[in-house]
């Protein structure tokens, strides 16, 4: 049983109203999950309920002017109930997300990697006189990386990792794609400086897996069944109830 946290009248105020307080905030919802933002949202709804309770001793549901506002909120909330309840009718199948997959094999190829390390210095000059220490053996390239590279990446002896293509600045991507695995570069010039790049995997594009899409796919083909249901009804509408566009904007 939720806890309660207040009673206004015989109204009882619990923890799990002002959890769904919270969640019907949408995208503001993080910023009330915490202690603080809770006993806000719990305050705003003791005031509710203090109008609430104020507005209906004083007779205000017979007003005549609420009476108007009540009317244009009940077509706006009887409207988008019928858009909702179209929507909802519409579902998706196991078996359409596999054929849809199967059918569409270039959607889903994924895009081709590197595992790269690099060093980061401010000149051309320390960049070519580093690299060529590394080609003549006489310190590694992590060894090269700890101690001459500004990149907080130099403690991991320059690694960054596997990335992708548009991961990177556009000068660094085309060397480090272009770079055989194992060669270093020639000094790369980025706005953060000069860049000697180490390939040390080069990974293919790889088709994806069904498992890896089929949520994906399923949320794409419920939202075209969605658009397609919602553009067909409206069609049947304006047949049933025809539209005079005569006026001009």
């Amino acid at each position: 049983m939720a806890k309660l946290l207040a009673q206004v009248g015989l109204k009882p105020i619990t923890e799990d109203d002002v959890t769904q307080a919270i969640l019907a905030m949408g995208p503001r919802a993080r910023e009330y999950d915490n202690p603080r933002g809770r006993q806000i949202m719990l305050e705003q709804i003791i005031n509710k309920e203090l109008v609430l309770m104020d507005a209906k001793k004083n007779l205000l549901e017979h007003d005549a002017e609420f009476k108007e506002e009540l009317e244009k909120v009940k077509d706006e909330l009887l409207a988008n109930f019928y858009v909702d309840k179209i929507l909802r009718e519409e579902k998706v199948s196991p078996e359409e997300v596999k054929a849809y997959f199967d059918e569409h094999p270039d959607e889903f190829q994924g895009e081709e990697a590197v595992s790269a390390s690099h060093i980061l210095v401010d000149s051309e000059e320390k960049a070519t006189e580093i690299r060529e220490k590394i080609e003549k053996g006489e310190i590694t390239f992590e060894e090269a990386a700890k101690a001459f590279s500004s990149c907080p990446s130099s403690q991991q002896g320059g690694d960054l990792g596997t990335f992708g293509k548009g991961q990177m600045v556009p000068e660094f991507e085309t060397a480090a794609f272009a770079l055989e695995a194992g060669k270093v570069s020639e000094p790369v010039r980025t706005q953060f400086g000069f860049h000697l790049i180490r390939v040390n995997e080069k990974k293919p594009a790889q088709a994806m897996t069904f498992d890896q899409v089929k949520e994906e796919i399923g949320r794409k083909l419920l939202a075209d069944k969605q658009r397609g249901a919602y553009e067909s009804k409206m069609r049947q509408l304006r047949i049933l109830y025809p539209v005079d566009r005569s006026g001009i904007l």
